[in-house]
C-alpha cells in the first residue's frame, strides 16, 4: 500500500433534525441511514464508508443530541455521541441556518477539551430566502463561533450538495497518511439484516403516528438471497397489545401497507425482487430493560 495513501474517521454530530444523516447519505451516495421529519431516527452509530483515489473517509452518523435523555435507550443513544467524539479523528458538529441551541454540559465539555479538528457545518441553507440569507447566515455564524472559537464553520446544504466538495476538500487535508481501514468496495459495516430492519422503521415512522415509531423495534431474523430474488422475515416489537392493534390495524390493511412500501424500498436499495413476511409481536418494556436493549443490538 502506498505510503501517501489517506484515511481517517469522521464523526457526525448534531441535534435531531440538523441534517446529519441527510449528509451522510448524500456523501457516500447510498441510503446507508434512514431519514424521517420526526426527531430521533437515528437509534446507532451508522459508518459511511467514501473512497476515492487513495483517500478513505469513515464517515459515522450518530442519533441526535437529546438535552435531557429518558429512559435506557436515550441514554445508551447519547452514550454513542459521547463515545462518537472520543474515536474520530475529525468531528463534524452539524447545525442549521437561524437554529441557536445550548449543548447539553457532558457533551460541550468533550467538545470544549477537544484537540482534534472539529468543523461546524450550517446546514439548509437553501431554505432561507436569497435576500434575507446573509442576515441570518451571520447571525448564525456570530453565535456558533462565540461557542467554538477555534473551529472551522461551512455553510451547507447536505439535501442540494452545497459545499459538499468543499467539505470532502476540507476533510481530506487534516487526515493522515494511512492505509485505508475497510475494503474500497464496501459502503457500510452493518449488514444486510440490519439495512432491512432499517427501512422498515423508516417506513413505520412515516406512517404511524404519536408513540408507534419510538416504542418499535425491528429484527430481521431471515435474509435468504437467491440469484434474482431475496426473501425476507422480518418481526416487529412493540411494547403492549394495543400498539400491536395499531400497527396491524384494521383487517391487516395497516400492516399490509407498511410491507408494500418496504417492499418497494428493500428492492430499490439490494436492486432484486423482495418477498417480505412480516410478524408483530409484544416485547415489554424492551426500551427500559438494559438485557432487551442488548439482544436488540444496542
Amino acid at each position: 500500500m502506498s505510503s501517501s495513501y489517506k484515511s481517517g474517521f469522521v464523526n457526525i454530530i448534531g441535534f435531531p433534525n440538523s441534517g446529519k444523516s441527510t449528509l451522510i447519505n448524500s456523501i457516500i451516495g447510498e441510503k446507508i441511514s434512514i431519514i424521517t421529519y420526526k426527531p430521533q431516527t437515528t437509534r446507532h452509530r451508522i459508518l459511511g464508508i467514501f473512497n476515492q483515489p487513495y483517500i478513505q473517509i469513515v464517515f459515522s452518523d450518530t442519533p441526535g443530541i437529546i438535552m435531557h435523555p429518558i429512559g435506557l435507550i436515550q441514554k445508551i443513544m447519547m452514550q454513542y455521541v459521547k463515545k462518537s467524539l472520543e474515536d474520530a479523528d475529525i468531528i463534524l458538529f452539524t447545525t442549521e441556518i437561524g437554529r441557536k441551541e445550548t449543548i447539553p454540559p457532558n457533551i460541550n465539555k468533550c467538545l470544549f477539551f477537544q484537540k482534534k479538528p472539529i468543523i461546524i457545518l450550517i446546514n439548509k441553507i437553501d431554505k432561507i430566502g436569497i435576500k434575507c440569507r446573509e442576515n441570518i447566515l451571520y447571525d448564525t455564524i456570530e453565535y456558533w463561533n462565540k461557542i467554538f472559537p477555534k473551529s472551522e464553520i461551512l455553510p451547507i446544504s447536505a439535501l442540494k450538495k452545497i459545499n459538499e466538495d468543499l467539505l470532502i476538500n476540507k476533510i481530506i487535508t487534516f487526515l493522515s497518511e494511512h492505509p485505508p481501514y475497510y475494503p474500497n468496495d464496501i459502503f457500510s459495516n452493518k449488514s444486510e439484516r440490519f439495512f432491512v430492519s432499517e427501512i422498515i422503521r423508516e417506513n413505520i415512522f412515516i406512517f404511524y403516528r404519536k408513540e408507534i415509531p419510538y416504542c418499535t423495534e425491528i429484527q430481521t431474523e431471515l435474509f435468504k438471497e437467491y440469484n434474482n430474488f431475496i426473501y425476507i422475515r422480518s418481526t416487529i416489537y412493540v411494547e403492549r397489545n394495543s400498539q400491536k392493534g395499531i400497527l396491524i390495524g384494521e383487517k391487516g390493511k395497516s400492516i399490509k401497507k407498511l410491507e408494500y412500501y418496504s417492499v418497494m424500498d428493500i428492492e430499490s436499495f439490494f436492486k432484486k425482487k423482495v418477498q417480505l413476511f412480516l410478524n408483530v409481536k409484544i416485547c415489554k418494556n424492551w426500551r427500559y430493560d438494559y438485557n432487551k436493549l442488548k439482544n436488540f443490538g444496542y
